[in-house]
């Protein structure tokens, strides 16, 4: 998990921690892989995507799933119809009304993403989530290639708590 605690200079951080998704993005070009960017406030998930946008030199596309959504693989498969971006950023996931059935299913799912996609994805995920990810999902959070923090406050705090679990 890539750290940013213990730096007094927020935006150098910031622009630290999406130059380095941005560069996994890059790396990550026609094999999927696994980047999770965890974010707590869903207003500064969209700052940063615009600013990986900035700093990428690959295409991102974007999906915001509903609260509605059941399963990731096969909304993500439905919603590229056959095609295989670049890569692709995925975000909503904290407001799933079902999210650990959908963090279940998609640890079940896991061997179909590989096969099926052949791009980086990039989940943006809360501190809740993690934890879930990791409770609920252990296989498919190790498949992550690295975390990246943008709160770091937030990850002392999720440290804590499960150290304290």
């Amino acid at each position: 998990m890539i750290s940013l605690v213990g730096s007094s200079d927020s935006t150098v951080n910031i622009t630290t921690a999406t130059k380095h998704l941005a560069r996994a993005i890059a790396i990550s070009q026609g094999q999927f892989s696994l980047l999770l960017a965890c974010c707590n406030s869903a207003n500064r998930q969209q700052e940063l995507m615009s600013l990986l946008m900035e700093f990428s030199p690959v295409k991102i596309n974007e999906v915001w799933l509903p609260p509605s959504t059941e399963t990731l693989y096969t909304t993500i498969h439905k919603f590229l119809g056959g095609n295989q971006p670049s890569s692709l950023s995925i975000r909503g996931l904290e407001s799933i009304t079902t999210i650990n059935q959908l963090i279940i299913s998609t640890n079940l799912m896991r061997d179909e993403f590989p096969k099926q996609f052949q791009f980086p994805f990039v989940l943006w995920i809360n501190d809740d989530i993690l934890r879930n990810l990791i409770w609920l999902a252990p296989d498919l959070k190790n498949w992550a290639a690295t975390t990246i923090r943008f709160d770091t406050y937030s990850q002392q705090l999720v440290e804590e708590q499960l150290l304290i679990a």
